[in-house]
């Protein structure tokens, strides 16, 4: 059945990912044949290797964090303090545990919240990020809005999603693995649960293309007021990383 409201979409994404926390990094990275984190580091880059002239980021927000993976790597890899948001409270205990255990309790906080609806004023953070989130939302051009509304003036925004291959033999080889060998590979390694995300995650995706490509995701970009948008397709298209600087500064 069609998710249409942000309402619908939020509860849809909070019964997938509550029972996953346990083994969710561990599967995550098993089930992208270790791309996810490839893929991660490369978004991370966008926000930590800014180009010449601009200020070191002091601090982040990172939507959609989950287990904290993307802050914690943003806390490690420079000084900056940041905020990790999600909709799902048992990701957030997961991702606290993994905070504490990489003694970063002290510059990464995380917090429940809804990325339709930030708590924070305007132009809070220096930068930001989100990873997988455009596909759970009912309206990505606005959700696009608020997190630009959270970013100062010249800040950096970046972010990942999963994507579709435009070459037609690897978007073929991408078709057979979304839709049998990744739910197969989710019920051996994950149980039911992972079957059911794996099940789910290659025709959302497919469906979220077909409605938002990504010409129309970078003018998206820019109408949120994000300038200076890049992207690029990672592993043959199976990722993409986009980045761009708020407008203003």
């Amino acid at each position: 059945m069609p998710l249409s409201t942000s309402a619908e979409r939020n509860s849809f994404a909070q019964d997938l990912f509550t029972p996953l926390p346990a083994r969710y990094d561990r599967l995550a990275e098993i089930l992208s044949f270790g791309q996810n984190g490839r893929w991660r580091r490369a978004m991370v880059d966008r926000i930590l290797r800014p180009p010449a002239g601009t200020a070191p980021v002091g601090t982040v927000l990172d939507v959609a964090s989950g287990t904290a993976g993307v802050a914690i790597q943003l806390a490690s890899r420079s000084g900056a303090r940041v905020v990790g948001v999600d909709l799902t409270e048992q990701m957030l205990r997961r991702g606290g545990a993994n905070v504490s255990g990489a003694g970063l309790a002290g510059r990464v906080a995380l917090v429940a919240g809804q990325a339709e609806q930030l708590p924070f004023p305007d132009a809070s953070f220096d930068a930001l990020t989100f990873t997988y989130l455009l596909r759970y939302v009912a309206d990505p051009q606005a959700t696009l809005a608020e997190l630009a509304r959270v970013v100062r003036p010249g800040g950096r925004v970046a972010s990942l999603e999963f994507c579709v291959p435009p070459s037609p033999f690897w978007h073929a080889a991408w078709w057979l693995y979304t839709r049998l060998l990744l739910p197969l590979g989710g019920l051996a390694t994950g149980g039911r649960e992972w079957f059911a995300v794996g099940r789910f995650l290659g025709p959302s995706i497919s469906d979220h293309y077909r409605r938002y490509p990504v010409g129309w995701t970078v003018q998206a970009w820019r109408e949120a007021g994000i300038t200076d948008v890049g992207a690029t397709l990672m592993s043959l298209g199976g990722g993409l990383v986009m980045w761009g600087t708020r407008s203003g500064g």
